[in-house]
């Protein structure tokens, strides 16, 4: 397709972000609708939380195997094969009645979310050039941001209107509208690449290998990091990657380029969202818990205090792509993405003891929000034009593999980390005058949920106790997101020199 039919490119354009906005707001949005499952699903709690890590499992394993599929068999055929796959496995999970059905809807909805997200930027690389790409990456970035948002609002308001399933119709009709958009755009496939250069066997070591790190990371928790369970899989993971390694070495086409991890600029690029992941994300699903149990705040002010988290995501990857299409360095406005995600964070961190005020805390959020939103316009699109046009499909599925990974990482680390610094904090004060265990003080407080087990004490020791939940909380918080800052502080170090190092990239022709 060529950027002068204007009709096939708004199409296209029209398909890949509407396609884009199902799959981050079903992420966020799906898992407020567990308790309604679980209703209607016999599931024991393990069961019902795979209907979410299912999916993120799948979406993160298969995102890099997905791209350089688009570059053999088309773009454009596989954006359609992963968007069919996910409207027919959401029609799957509206449907189901038992939770391991259920479960293998969503793994499968992963998998045509991860075609969906790799495919559909290198479609727009493929498409647009010049300002036009620009803008529609700022979209792209923009439309991600409304998903991330947006999901939870647009899923509460289909639980109390009809239901849980009417949530995962939703997303199966929209995914129908994009394959309609999409049905008679041309082929792109190129002429000369043959079926028969698909790294089978790569992908399969590549996929196993990332499903046994994203298992660990998702139950180490729960089964205990030095657990056997644990340690088999960790050494599995490795042992595949290992394998993974030796053999894009000496296959003639493998599912990976190394040709990739030496180009500077592109290295640069994609380990922003990685930053990103460790400053954004983590503040985005356990920033809420922190304002509700340390600062006793009501659910709806919580709410509206992340909305200073937010918001920025949409306005601002649509000013950084007019900025850039002023003239300004791309590579400058990654700095400055950089700058304001540690920054926020660290105001954050600085500033605990002053958090009672709205003032602070939301400013300090809104200066995350705002590093996320310059970067989420920019970094797809400018990373992609450092590459060669054969090897568009690969980078993205890294790119987006990078991202996915290191959401879970952060994410899991975070978890982690708060659970270790409450386990040591727990002591007699708190199980003195209940029931409760120590680790279900830790659930109870990490959860943000410490004032069930309070409820059965006098107003006097609910008091003393109410006060030290929210000072063990207060110093988990402190000690977690500064160990994550100094990770993220260490990649941002490492992307500074990679965009220093490069030249200025040469332009990718459509």
């Amino acid at each position: 397709m060529k950027e002068n039919d204007p009709k096939q490119s708004r199409l296209l354009l029209a398909a890949v972000l509407l396609a884009v906005f199902v799959v981050p707001s079903s992420i966020s949005g799906t898992a407020i609708a567990l308790p309604w499952i679980s209703q209607d699903v016999p599931a024991d709690l393990a069961s019902l939380q795979w209907v979410v890590n299912a999916f993120n499992l799948t979406f993160a394993c298969f995102t890099l195997v997905w791209g350089r599929l688009s570059d053999v068999i088309g773009r454009k055929r596989a954006f359609v094969i992963g968007a069919g796959l996910y409207a027919f496995a959401s029609a799957g999970t509206a449907m189901s009645s038992d939770i391991l059905w259920l479960d293998s809807f969503r793994s499968l909805a992963g998998v045509g979310g991860a075609a969906i997200f790799a495919c559909g930027s290198a479609l727009l690389m493929n498409t647009f050039e010049g300002h036009r790409r620009t803008q529609a990456f700022a979209l792209f970035g923009t439309t991600a941001g409304l998903g991330i948002t947006l999901g939870p609002t647009i899923s509460g308001i289909l639980l109390v209107l009809s239901g849980w399933q009417a949530i995962f119709i939703l997303h199966a009709v929209v995914l129908i509208l994009v394959l309609c958009l999409t049905i008679k755009l041309p082929d792109d496939r190129a002429t000369d690449r043959s079926v028969s250069e698909i790294d089978i066997i790569g992908s399969g070591l590549f996929i196993s290998s990332m499903f046994l790190l994203m298992l660990t990371l998702s139950k180490g928790y729960d089964w205990g990091w030095r657990s056997l369970p644990s340690l088999i899989c960790l050494s599995g993971s490795l042992l595949l990657f290992v394998g993974f390694v030796r053999h894009i070495r000496r296959t003639a086409n493998p599912v990976l380029s190394l040709s990739l991890l030496s180009n500077n600029r592109f290295m640069g690029y994609i380990l922003v969202p990685v930053v990103a992941s460790f400053t954004f994300v983590t503040l985005l699903t356990y920033f809420p818990t922190y304002l509700t149990g340390t600062l006793q705040m009501p659910a709806s002010a919580a709410g509206l205090m992340m909305l200073c988290l937010t918001l920025p995501v949409l306005l601002f990857p649509l000013i950084a792509g007019r900025l850039a299409a002023k003239g300004v360095p791309p590579s400058f406005l990654m700095y400055l993405s950089l700058v304001c995600m540690l920054a926020g964070v660290g105001g954050l961190l600085l500033g605990i003891e002053t958090m009672q005020s709205v003032w602070v805390s939301g400013s300090c959020l809104f200066l995350v929000g705002t590093g996320m939103g310059f970067s989420a316009g920019l970094v797809d699109g400018e990373a992609l034009s450092c590459v060669e046009p054969d090897d568009i499909g690969m980078a993205a599925g890294l790119l987006n593999t990078f991202r996915l990974g290191s959401e879970a990482i952060a994410v899991a680390l975070y978890g982690s980390f708060v659970s270790s610094v409450l386990t040591a904090l727990v002591a007699e004060p708190l199980t003195d005058f209940t029931t409760a265990a120590q680790s279900d003080w830790v659930t109870a407080i990490a959860s943000g949920n410490a004032s069930t087990l309070i409820a059965e004490l006098t107003d006097d020791q609910a008091s003393i106790q109410m006060s030290l939940v929210a000072e063990m909380l207060k110093l988990a918080f402190l000690t977690t997101n500064c160990l994550l800052l100094i990770i993220a502080g260490c990649v941002s170090v490492v992307v500074v020199l990679k965009l220093r190092k490069c030249h200025p990239a040469r332009p990718v022709q459509a």
